[in-house]
């Protein structure tokens, strides 16, 4: 493998880098897709869902052939007090056809998706650890791997090596994200059969559904999750790598008192732990994304904050930026520049996709997640919203009027007043309108 050349080196094959890998090589382009892992998604943790729209646009109908688990018909979010729980949610009919979304397990997907690549023309090259980035001055020329005589030469290197990118801070793509700029996540996949799954989720056969939870994250800033696969559930929740820090909570001591509590309780009974893993999510968004490309060099996916917390939309940002890169890649070799003046037209691709426009418009969401008192998000405002629940619903001797009086009494005490309530609400509505 010594100095072998190839018109561009692909770092991390999920979703990000495969989509880049495929793209280029069906483009004609000599194309290496470099990971870690002994497999494609052997190092993942994913929720997870996988969106139609951005997979069709690489494999057209790939649902007839891809490892997906369940079609999502019904979303709900569910905020958690110790003892009760208030849900909303949307189920419809129409997420059949066309299909929407699907619950995906990495493992499966992402060999699947690399194998599209590899079948287009892509060089595998798995179980490698790029150690550093080649660069003829500014220039880069290739990667340095941890195989004898690894030195891997291209016109163009794409990093879609994950959200704790060393090669992008090489580079100098981005600094280190800071402690609350990204969550630690932790999953497991739980074991229950199918006839269990579809009936205590109100599913039929392939049908799928997702549960985002806010509450029971031990008054830290972090989401849960639960999802319905074909035979498992994936339940996992993601905290803030600085509560963690502040705190001194261990995230899988999350996990296991998330697991207590009487909602999730009854939905996982009986299930068996197949699997628990841990990884770094990227939450920074908007505010935090880097510079893109360079001189030989562009980044993508989870690398370069590309994940949109709010609508829990991580492979679909991927997807987009990888096919994004492969294409100014294309361009870049019909033109023979491999300048940081060619490749700015990925900056440019990315700034009027829905990436970036979807990450802007929620470009208040972090600030209001992490700044100030998460205790009061995570954890008060879930109480004080079940507790106006259940006062609202006990019936007794106190009239409807009154009932209601609690209720907002219970609201307003929980920010602190009536004023401190508009505040947030405000403060709230700013963050998802941009």
């Amino acid at each position: 493998m010594a100095d072998e050349r190839f018109d561009v080196i692909v770092v991390g094959a999920g979703p990000a880098g495969t989509a880049a890998a495929l793209t280029m090589a069906r483009g004609g382009l000599k194309v290496a897709l470099i990971e870690r892992g002994e497999f494609p998604g052997a190092k993942n943790i994913f929720g997870g869902v996988i969106y139609r729209q951005q997979v069709e646009d690489l494999v057209p109908e790939f649902w007839k052939e891809a490892p997906l688990e369940r079609n999502v018909i019904e979303q709900r979010m569910a905020l958690l007090s110790d003892d009760g729980v208030v849900t909303v949610g949307h189920r419809n009919e129409r997420f059949k056809n066309p299909p929407n979304c699907w619950t995906g397990l990495r493992v499966k997907f992402d060999p699947w998706f690399a194998g599209k690549a590899q079948a287009a023309g892509a060089v595998p090259v798995y179980q490698t650890v790029v150690t550093e980035i080649l660069k003829q001055g500014e220039q880069v020329i290739g990667v340095r791997t941890d195989r004898e005589d690894g030195d891997l030469l291209a016109n163009i290197v794409i990093l879609a090596d994950g959200v704790n990118s060393l090669l992008g801070k090489q580079l100098g793509a981005h600094r280190e994200w800071r402690p609350d700029e990204v969550s630690l996540a932790v999953k497991e996949v739980i074991r229950l059969p199918k006839e269990k799954i579809e009936d205590r989720f109100n599913l039929e056969s392939g049908e799928g559904c997702t549960i985002e939870l806010i509450g029971g994250t031990m008054d830290m800033a972090g989401l849960g999750f639960l999802y319905t696969n074909n035979e498992t559930l994936s339940l996992g929740v993601g905290v803030m790598v600085n509560d963690l820090r502040k705190r001194h909570i261990k995230p899988y001591e999350v996990l296991d008192a998330m697991k207590q509590h009487p909602y999730i309780r009854k939905l996982i009974a009986g299930g068996e732990t197949l699997e628990y893993s841990g990884h770094l999510i990227p939450e920074g968004g908007f505010t935090s994304l880097p510079r893109v490309s360079g001189d030989g060099w562009m980044i993508c996916g989870d690398a370069a904050q590309m994940v949109n917390a709010v609508h829990r939309e991580g492979t679909n940002l991927a997807m987009t930026s990888g096919r994004l890169a492969g294409e100014t890649a294309i361009e870049a070799h019909m033109r023979g520049d491999f300048s940081c003046g060619m490749l700015e037209d990925y900056d440019k691709s990315i700034k009027d996709s829905f990436v970036r426009k979807d990450l802007k418009k929620y470009r208040g969401m972090h600030g209001l997640m992490t700044e100030g008192d998460p205790e009061r998000l995570f954890r008060t405002l879930p109480d004080a919203v079940n507790e106006a629940g259940y006062q609202w619903l006990s019936v007794d001797a106190k009239t409807k009027k009154e009932k209601q009086k609690e209720a907002m009494r219970t609201l307003i005490a929980a920010t602190g007043g009536r004023s401190d309530l508009m505040r947030l609400a405000m403060r709230g509505w700013r963050a998802m309108n941009g």
